[in-house]
């Protein structure tokens, strides 16, 4: 009897690893099938006479940018203080502290502005996302634009999808300011260098592809975290308590692939 509770079991484990590798290829494909639709009706919907709507997007891009400012200054300008101290303390050791702004200005540019401003909109308007999309599932709506003759993506995921490109990116400049002007007014307070000392520090350190390496993150976060939203909120089964763990998915699922895409992107770039 051994024996074949021993298969048993490990034909169960095959079984469910193999429905789960299943489930996992079918959500990616619906994945990529939702982003290449949506960039589809973005560069070609105007020729058929059905492009994407500019108040829409003006409406996401309220709601993805300029509603996140105070979140993302607050927190980015925080960040850039903590990496002051944390360079001060590191380097004065050495006595180099007076060089903290460089490790500041690339650690801030290239890492920590980009990676904290794509969590934090994952938070606020991945989530959203996914909550709409969820109950617009579990209430039908999304069926009744198809009996109108709409095409949901075009209408409820491109202008997301380009609000989210457009604003996530625009919010890493921002906080890449707010976190360099944090660290500079702690170094200024605690080593006695002027602003315009740290400036030129900075300045003389960072270079055009410091810059594009935190744009090109944030744009790659921007896809994901968007197309996380939509597949979590579509696939809400349950009433609402399933839009409430929608949305909880949707978080942890674009928080985890903000991180490894940013540690793949820092492998590659690092190779």
């Amino acid at each position: 009897m051994a024996p074949n509770r021993t298969r048993s079991a490990g034909l169960r484990a095959v079984e469910a690893t193999g429905r789960g590798t299943a489930r996992l290829l079918d959500t990616f494909g619906y994945a990529m099938s939702l982003l290449s639709q949506s960039l589809y009706w973005l560069a070609l919907g105007p020729r058929h006479g059905q492009k994407v709507r500019v108040d829409s997007v003006f409406a996401e891009m309220m709601e993805v940018g300029i509603h996140a400012i105070p979140i993302v200054s607050l927190l980015t300008f925080t960040i850039g203080i903590v990496l002051a101290i944390q360079g001060i303390d590191l380097l004065r050791p050495f006595g180099a502290e007076q060089q903290v702004g460089i490790g500041v200005a690339l650690g801030a540019t290239r890492e920590f502005a980009p990676l904290i401003t794509g969590i934090l909109v994952a938070g606020r308007s991945g989530s959203a996302l996914a909550a709409r999309i969820g109950f617009m599932t579990i209430n039908e709506e999304i069926a009744a634009l198809e009996v109108m003759g709409i095409n949901p993506i075009r209408f409820l995921v491109a202008p997301a999808l380009l609000a989210m490109i457009v604003m996530l990116p625009a919010l890493t400049i921002m906080a890449d300011f707010v976190a360099l002007l944090g660290a500079g007014l702690y170094i200024a307070a605690d080593l006695g260098m002027t602003m315009s000392a740290y400036m030129a520090q900075t300045l003389d350190t960072l270079d055009v592809d410091d810059l594009m390496h935190g744009l090109s993150k944030s744009a790659i976060f921007a896809v994901v975290v968007t197309v996380i939203g939509v597949v979590e909120g579509a696939n809400v089964t349950g009433g609402a308590e399933g839009v409430g763990r929608a949305t909880t998915s949707s978080v942890v699922k674009s928080i985890s692939a903000i991180v490894l895409t940013d540690m793949f992107f820092v492998f590659v770039a690092a190779r």
